[in-house]
């Protein structure tokens, strides 16, 4: 379904808003407030009205609805003084009152962007064995939907697409031949008295290869408490399983045939490294990704990303330091919708800058737009953790692990796990946490150091020992003052992990 007014075009099913053909960015929860503003443009809109269709009745500050409401607004040239479109009745709430028409697109005829990886979610298996379940079904399927609507890089079908395979025995190759889409996502719900299992597999159409395929159980309590952890489990499964596909599949491309989206997929393997050696192979990918499209978000963040990698274990030069914020910036400003692209911003403000509350803003947008996101839950863990928060980087970190166990950047929540637990005096979860993200990420030099530290304060001195030669495999030039000049932490928390380090041996 397709709202036009004035000259915009609202795509319910794409999730798209343009003007006069210019895709203009929305973040989610704005494009749901002004589609329903739309849709029951014959009435007034209450507060409660928005908080049950776009929040599905979670409690939300009178700000976070104000300023989703003020996008809203911005978004299609208005504002709370002229209200050409959305007017505010008093004492009652808002109301759309612009001319709409309302049209169904050009039906069969899905335009699925060939330069983006696609999915689509088909219709989950009712295995619960009482047809009244398939409202519970396809709750589960509707925010699975939602839930990789928010991947910027992700084009998914809509569900009035995919609803016409309900019911049916299909061959997920066909499906995706259909629909035009690399991916498919086909899952199961079977119940048994209080408990809940959900089953997925993720086809990529090109190889037939199954690329992922796990299942999550559940108690059912609050029906609805029981559907997002659920598909939050499969979202966080899902999208490094796809991050990953898409990067094996840049790299069988011809060289020749290379453009922004596959620069930055050739160039992702380099900076999850988190090491300045590979950062410097990663950066001229990345350059060129921005040459060719200036305003990528992405491509930003993960420049921001080396470059703090450089600037923090490479000699802390300031005009590291500079380029690195630069970017930061420039994905924080491109990125309103890209979850990824905020989260490396926003952690790279926070390391070189000490901007936290700025830091804070963009990963709490990232998370926002993605809960499950492994790396956003990651990166607030060590920003918070680097604040004294020890508290709160403890829960973002076991959220981050939680969901998303098998994303390849797992180490990320694992560090700041493990920064926290060893500045609250948690040693033994501190020396687990470092153990493993080395497991996960074993060029990264951070969770050696971090492991050195615990192990002594565990008072297994041998055990540090061994762990700091490792780390001087990987960083040769480390120093305990190298270290302590990154300033990463509060002066006494950082002469405590600076102590445990020089105790272990390593050189001043």
């Amino acid at each position: 379904m397709q709202y036009r007014f004035c000259d915009y075009v609202l795509d319910v099913e794409r999730r798209e808003l343009r003007r006069s053909g210019t895709l203009i960015a929305l973040e989610p929860q704005v494009f749901d407030v002004l589609t329903h503003l739309i849709r029951h443009r014959d009435r007034v809109i209450t507060k409660d009205d928005l908080l049950g269709a776009v929040w599905h009745g979670r409690i939300v500050s009178e700000s976070t609805l104000t300023s989703r409401i003020n996008a809203a607004r911005r978004a299609i040239g208005d504002t709370g003084e002229a209200q050409a479109f959305i007017r505010t009745v008093a004492r009652k709430g808002i109301r759309f009152v612009g001319e709409v028409h309302e049209t169904n697109g050009e039906r069969g005829q899905l335009q699925v962007p060939q330069d983006r990886p696609s999915i689509a979610v088909l219709p989950f298996q009712n295995l619960t064995g009482d047809p009244e379940q398939e409202y519970f079904v396809d709750g589960i399927v509707e925010e699975i939907v939602t839930g990789l609507s928010r991947i910027r890089w992700l084009f998914v079908i809509s569900r009035n697409s995919t609803s016409i395979y309900k019911g049916q025995a299909v061959d997920v190759r066909k499906v995706a031949r259909e629909l035009g889409v690399r991916y498919v996502l086909a899952g199961s719900v079977r119940r048994s008295g209080r408990s809940v299992r959900v089953s997925g597999q993720l086809i990529e159409a090109e190889t037939a290869a199954n690329v992922w395929a796990d299942r999550y159980d559940g108690s059912l309590g609050d029906i609805f408490a029981v559907q997002d952890q659920l598909t939050m489990s499969v979202i966080g499964a899902v999208e490094p399983k796809l991050r990953k596909a898409e990067t094996a599949r840049a790299r069988r491309k011809r060289p020749e045939s290379l453009d922004a989206y596959d620069l930055l997929l050739r160039a992702l393997p380099f900076a999850a490294t988190a090491m300045p050696e590979d950062a410097d192979k990663a950066l001229p990918l990345l350059e060129d990704a921005v040459r060719l499209e200036p305003d990528y978000a992405l491509a930003h963040g993960l420049l921001a990303w080396c470059h703090e990698q450089r600037y923090l274990r490479g000699g802390l030069d300031a005009g590291t330091r500079a380029t690195a914020l630069r970017h930061a910036q420039a994905a924080i400003e491109f990125g309103g919708d890209d979850a990824m692209a905020l989260a490396m911003g926003g952690f790279v403000v926070g390391v070189v800058k000490r901007d936290y509350p700025m830091a804070l803003d963009a990963l709490e947008r990232s998370l926002a737009l993605c809960p499950s996101s492994a790396l956003a839950h990651g990166f607030s863990s060590i920003i918070r953790a680097w604040m004294g928060d020890d508290s709160s980087a403890i829960a973002h970190a076991k959220t981050g692990i939680r969901l998303s166990p098998y994303d390849p950047l797992i180490y990320l929540p694992n560090v700041g796990l493990a920064f926290a637990s060893f500045f609250a005096g948690d040693f033994v979860e501190a020396a687990a946490a470092a153990a493993r993200a080395s497991a996960a990420n074993s060029r990264f030099s951070v969770p050696c150091y971090l492991l050195t530290a615990a192990l002594i304060r565990l008072g297994r001195t041998e055990d540090a020992k061994s762990a700091a030669q490792v780390l001087l495999q990987l960083q040769p030039k480390f120093t305990v003052s190298g270290v302590v000049s990154g300033n990463i932490t509060t002066p006494d928390r950082m002469q405590r992990l600076a102590d445990a380090l020089r105790e272990a041996g390593l050189a001043e």
